[in-house]
This record gives structure tokens, C-alpha cells and sequence, in this order.
């Protein structure tokens, strides 16, 4: 694994590491000694159904990177570049595939025991690769995750919704995301399950995917499966979809029976490199890897104290700017984009610039 510490000047210090991919070799890199020991411990006092979202987790149990950042990796750390193959297709179904196959894959391998830090308020996450500018900001204070703890599993349902927009073809993508459920016992793992739909109202495309674990508590067994269905307006079935999200996913054309692969995960979450400080002065205090850059050499490092005190203070500096908020009566706005509240009970974000700029951190193409 490759980590890159660099703009110190002003007291900036950032630090990047690996994104996840396909390649399991950062499992022993972050996984500590005994840590199915450590997990039980921390749920001794739990309740089954228990809801887990103000569990406060020693770093012990996190890699160095914020939950920020794995959302923006998801879209930028690809080693083929899906995004424009959704632009470029040359029909609407044919568009829609390809956004299916770029949604799949976000999901990536995840490693048991350890999860990202919790972004704070404020966080942002800068990145440009190639032509490509992303830029990511937390806007609420509440994780975007509702863990319950079931007794020998934690299942994670992520709420809200993602939006994929082409604008010059005047498409809308929406689309949620599977549960996470991680196994503790009797034999540890972590998976991806639930269904994910993926609708374009413009042009009355819908994907219904099934993310499946076939194996029986955790024993062998046929896991990481994805199966589904793409169909138009008038509910006729156009493709049947098929396969692994962490090997291949193929459609078929149920006018024709023709079967095509749409998603090769060896081709597109394979040898991802980390991503580098191309501007170290043109980084901002917020940004992610700035945010947790002492913790996060704590836990490389494995100084667990020197870890546990940089998390304990980026939190505690968190609460007191919340405390100072709430005395003047003020309300924390985003910097970067827009929030409303939704019909539906729930809020969305706008960006506020029409365009995003190069970034000071760059990944590779």
C-alpha cells in the first residue's frame, strides 16, 4: 500500500492511502490482532435490534480514510472510464445499460472489522481525474447509514438516493444503494444484499437489481451474486441481468437471446493506484485527508494512543463549534451546495457552481 504525506507548510498535512478495489491486500494491513475478540467485546452490552448510529467506534476498528472519501472514490478510482461510456451511447437503452453497469460498480470489497471515520460537518473531498472534477461536502450531521445490530450480524441500510445527470442528453438517473450486512458469527464476512432500483423518468427506463448472498451462515457457498431485470415504460422486460458484482454481469436481450457483458470488475476496480498532491498549498483545511491526517497516521502506524487522541480531538473541536452554533442561534450552511427539504419527507443538494474546478489531488487516469 502506498501512502502520500505531503503539503506540511502552514501545518497542512495530507494523507492518502490506497482505495478499495478489487485486490485484497489491504486486509492485513488494517485488520488488527484478534479483532473478531475485539468485535464482541464491543457489542457485549448490546441489545439485538439495537440501532447502532451513536455507537462510538476506537480507531481500532477504522482504516485511514473518511466515509467521504470511499463515496468519492467509488466514482473516481476506476481503471476504465465508465462515466463517459454512459454519455457516449449512442441510444437511450443502451445509455441506461451502461449507467447500470457504472452503479455496479460503486459496489466495492469491503474489509471485515474496520469501517471509515465518520465524516463531520463541513468535510469535503477534491479530486480530479483527468477531465474529470469531483467534489464532495457532508451538508448533515447525520450519517447517511442506519446500522442495526441482529446478535450474530450488523446490517447497515444506507438511505437517500444518488443522482446521475446527463445533461446533454437531458436524462436523469436515480438510483439507492444495497444493505451492507456484516457477519460476526459463526464465520466472519462482509457482504452486500437488497435490491436496487434504477430509474430514468425521461425516458421510462427501470433496472430492478438483487444483490444476493447465496452461502449458508457464512459457509462457502455461491456469494456476491446480482441478478435483475431492465424494462421500459409499458413493463416489458427489454434485458435479464446476470452475474457477480466482483467478476463479471452480463445481459441478455430477450428479444434475441444475444448475452453480452456490460461490467468486468477485474477491468474496471483492478490495480487502483493512490491518488496524489499534484498542488500541496491549493489544499483545503476541510478536505478529508487533511481532516483525519493524524489519525489516520496513527492507525498506519499502528500508535493506536497518538490515533485514538486525533479522533477524539477532531470530534471534540466538532461538538464545541456546535455548542458556539446553537448559542448564537445560527444554522451551519453548506460552502458548496444547496440543501431543501423534499416533498417526500427527505432533502436534496444542488451544487451551487455550475461547474466543478481542478483539483489540487489528482488520481490517475
Amino acid at each position: 500500500m502506498t501512502t502520500v504525506i505531503q503539503g506540511k507548510e502552514e501545518g497542512i498535512q495530507v494523507v492518502l492511502t490506497k482505495p478499495l478495489s478489487l485486490e485484497r491486500e489491504l486486509d492485513d494491513e488494517y485488520r488488527v490482532p484478534n479483532i473478531l475478540q475485539r468485535i464482541l467485546s464491543l457489542f457485549k452490552n448490546v441489545r439485538p435490534g439495537s440501532d447502532l448510529t451513536r455507537l462510538q467506534l476506537p480507531p481500532l476498528f477504522n482504516f485511514p480514510k473518511s466515509q467521504l472519501q470511499c463515496y468519492g472514490e467509488s466514482v473516481y478510482c476506476t481503471a476504465s472510464d465508465l462515466l463517459n461510456r454512459c454519455n457516449n451511447g449512442e441510444s437511450s437503452l443502451e445509455r441506461f445499460a451502461s449507467v447500470v453497469a457504472w452503479s455496479i460498480s460503486t459496489t466495492r470489497p469491503l474489509i471485515f472489522g474496520v469501517s471509515p471515520f465518520n465524516p463531520i460537518l463541513g468535510e469535503t473531498h477534491h479530486v480530479s481525474r483527468g477531465n474529470l472534477n469531483i467534489l464532495l461536502e457532508q451538508v448533515s450531521h447525520h450519517p447517511p447509514l442506519e446500522p442495526k445490530f441482529h446478535g450474530t450480524s450488523v446490517e447497515a441500510q444506507v438511505h437517500g438516493k444518488r443522482k446521475l445527470k446527463l445533461l446533454n442528453h437531458g436524462e436523469t438517473y436515480e438510483m439507492n444503494s444495497p444493505h451492507l450486512l456484516i457477519r460476526i458469527l459463526p464465520v466472519p464476512g462482509v457482504v452486500w444484499v437488497g435490491n436496487v432500483t434504477i430509474s430514468c423518468p425521461e425516458t421510462g427506463l427501470v433496472a430492478e437489481l438483487c444483490y444476493i448472498s447465496n452461502s449458508f451462515l457464512g459457509f462457502k457457498g455461491n456469494q456476491r451474486l446480482i441478478k435483475g431485470k431492465i424494462f421500459d415504460s409499458s413493463s416489458k422486460i427489454l434485458y435479464e441481468v446476470d452475474g457477480h458484482w466482483d467478476k463479471t454481469v452480463t445481459v441478455k436481450d430477450t428479444n434475441n437471446g444475444k448475452v453480452r457483458v456490460i461490467y468486468d470488475a477485474k477491468e474496471a476496480i483492478s490495480g487502483l493506484k493512490t491518488p496524489t498532491v499534484k498542488d500541496a498549498m491549493g489544499v483545503w483545511p476541510s478536505e478529508s485527508a487533511v481532516v483525519w491526517s493524524e489519525s489516520s497516521q496513527g492507525i498506519l502506524s499502528k500508535d493506536w494512543e497518538k490515533a485514538r487522541e486525533a479522533k477524539k480531538a477532531v470530534e471534540d473541536k466538532q461538538r464545541e463549534l456546535s455548542r458556539e452554533r446553537e448559542s448564537r442561534g445560527e444554522t451551519w450552511v453548506p460552502k458548496h451546495f444547496i440543501v431543501t427539504h423534499s416533498k417526500e419527507g427527505g432533502w436534496d443538494s444542488s451544487p451551487i457552481q455550475k461547474w466543478v474546478p481542478p483539483a489540487p489531488i489528482v488520481a490517475s487516469v
